[in-house]
C-alpha cells in the first residue's frame, strides 16, 4: 500500500483481472504452433515441388504446381526460408497482440436480468414481459449460457420480441449443482422442463408458444410431444434432427467419447467446461488464430471490437455438462443417431416428430457450421405443419450478427404474432 506523507495509508486503485479465455487455451496455442511448425516442416519439401504436380492428378492441379514449383526454384532457398520466417512471426505476433487484447478489454457485460418468476434448483424462469404479450417460452441449449440470447441491450433477441408484442419467458438453466449433475436428458424435459412449462402457464397464461434453440430445440420437441394439446405453437432455430445427415465420420467420432468421458469425468458428475470447448475446437482448429489475429487490427473502442468481446466472452463462460447428458448426447444422439431414427425415449416414449402437429416454425440458418443444415432440414420433414425460413446466416449470427435482425428477429417476430 502507498503511504502518503501525513501517515495514512491508502489502497492501490484496483484494475480488473484480465480474462481467462479463449478456452481452453492451452489447447487453441498449440493449435496455431502445429499450424506454424507444420509450415517450416513443409520447407524441406520445397525444391521438388509440390506433390500435387504429378501427372497423376487433375491436369489443372498438376499445371498450377508445377508453375509454382518453377517460380521457387528462382528463389534462393535461405531466402524463401527467410521470407517464410518472417510471415510465421508475423502471423504469431498478430494472434498473440490479438489475445492480449481481448483479455485486457474493457467492456463488460452490463444487461440487467429481469425478473425471475419460477426457480426449482438451480433453473430459473425469466419474464421479458411485457404484461398481456404473446407468452412465449425459450428454451436454450443445456451448453453455454442462454444469455446468448440477451447478449447486450442492442443485440438481444428476447427484448427484440418483447418490444413487438411478445412476452419471452426464458429457461435459464444454471450450472449444475448437486442434484442437477445426476440428471439425463428426461429429468430435464420430464421433470424441470415441465415444471417450467407448468409455471409459465400460471404466470402468462395460455395459449403458450415454445421456442427452442440448438441442443433447445430437441428438448422442445419433446416438450410439445407430451404437453401438444396446451401448446399453441413451436418454433426450433437451428435444431439438429439427423446427426447423419452429414459429417458422418465426424458424429460418429463424438459418439465414441462417450466412454471415454465416463471414465474422464465420472468422480465429477460432470463435463468441465475446457473439456466441451476442447470438442467445438475440433470443428475448426484454426478458428481462434483467424479471429484473433483479425481482433489485433481493430480499433479497440470500435462497435465491431466490443461486438467481438461481448460474443467472446459469452463463448468463454460456459457451464458443465451433467454427465449423464452428456453420455446420451455422445452416444445416443452423435454415435447411434437416435432422434433421426424415431429410437429417442424421453420418460420411456419415443420421441417422433409426426406427431407433433402444432403449426411449427423451422429455422435452418445456411450458414451453420455448428449443426449442418441437413441436419435441422430433417426435421422441419418430419413435422407435419412446418414453416421453413433459411436465412443466409450462421448458428450463431442468427441470434446476434448484423443481419440477425433483418433476416431472422423480425420474420420470427412476424410469424409468432400471427401464426
Amino acid at each position: 500500500m502507498a503511504k502518503p506523507q501525513n501517515g495514512e495509508t491508502t489502497n492501490p486503485p484496483r484494475t480488473r483481472p484480465g480474462r481467462m479465455g479463449p478456452r481452453p487455451l492451452p489447447l487453441h496455442l498449440l493449435s496455431a504452433m502445429t499450424a506454424w511448425m507444420s509450415s517450416t516442416a513443409a520447407l524441406s519439401f520445397s525444391k521438388g515441388g509440390s506433390p500435387l504436380s504429378n501427372p497423376m492428378h487433375a491436369p489443372a492441379t498438376a499445371s498450377a504446381a508445377r508453375e509454382l514449383a518453377e517460380q521457387l526454384a528462382a528463389v534462393a532457398p535461405e531466402e524463401f526460408a527467410a521470407a517464410v520466417d518472417r510471415e510465421l512471426r508475423g502471423q504469431a505476433d498478430a494472434f498473440l497482440r490479438g489475445l492480449e487484447a481481448y483479455r485486457h478489454h474493457p467492456y463488460r457485460r452490463a444487461v440487467v436480468d429481469p425478473p425471475v418468476v419460477w426457480h426449482e434448483g438451480t433453473t430459473r424462469l425469466l419474464d421479458y414481459g411485457p404484461a398481456g404479450g404473446v407468452p412465449l417460452l425459450v428454451v436454450p441449449s443445456l451448453i453455454n449460457r442462454s444469455t446468448i440470447l440477451d447478449l447486450a441491450a442492442e443485440r438481444s433477441l428476447l427484448r427484440f420480441l418483447a418490444g413487438q408484442g411478445i412476452r419471452p419467458l426464458l429457461v435459464d438453466w444454471g450450472r449444475p449443482g448437486p442434484v442437477e449433475r445426476g440428471f439425463g436428458l428426461t429429468d430435464y424435459i420430464a421433470g424441470r422442463l415441465d415444471a417450467a412449462f407448468e409455471a409459465a402457464l400460471v404466470h402468462a397464461g395460455a395459449p403458450l408458444t415454445v421456442l427452442g434453440y440448438c441442443m433447445g430445440g430437441l428438448l422442445a420437441v419433446a416438450l410439445a410431444q407430451r404437453r401438444r394439446r396446451e401448446i399453441a405453437a413451436l418454433a426450433l432455430l437451428a435444431t439438429p434432427w439427423d446427426f447423419h445427415a452429414a459429417q458422418v465420420a465426424q458424429a460418429r467420432l463424438l459418439g465414441s467419447l462417450a466412454p471415454w468421458l465416463e471414465a474422464a469425468c465420472g468422480l465429477l458428475g460432470e463435463v468441465p467446461v475446457d473439456t466441451l470447448q476442447a470438442m467445438f475446437l475440433g470443428l475448426d482448429p484454426l478458428l481462434a488464430l483467424r479471429k484473433f489475429s483479425r481482433f489485433a487490427t481493430l480499433d479497440p473502442a470500435s462497435p465491431e471490437a466490443q461486438e467481438f468481446v461481448a460474443l467472446e466472452d459469452w463463448l468463454n463462460d460456459g457451464v458443465p455438462l451433467a454427465l449423464p447428458v452428456a453420455r446420451e448426447c455422445l452416444a445416443d444422439w452423435y454415435g447411434a443417431n437416435s432422434p433421426a431414427r424415431g429410437l429417442w425415449r424421453v420418460a420411456g416414449t419415443p420421441i417422433l416428430p409426426s406427431r407433433v402437429t402444432l403449426p411449427t416454425l423451422v429455422v435452418v440458418p445456411a450458414r451453420d457450421r455448428i449443426v449442418p443444415p441437413a441436419s435441422a432440414s430433417a426435421l422441419a420433414a418430419a413435422l407435419p405443419q412446418a414453416t421453413r425460413l433459411e436465412p443466409p446466416l450462421g448458428h450463431i449470427g442468427m441470434i446476434v450478427g448484423r443481419q440477425a435482425e433483418a433476416l431472422m428477429w423480425q420474420p420470427l417476430a412476424g410469424w409468432l404474432r400471427h401464426k
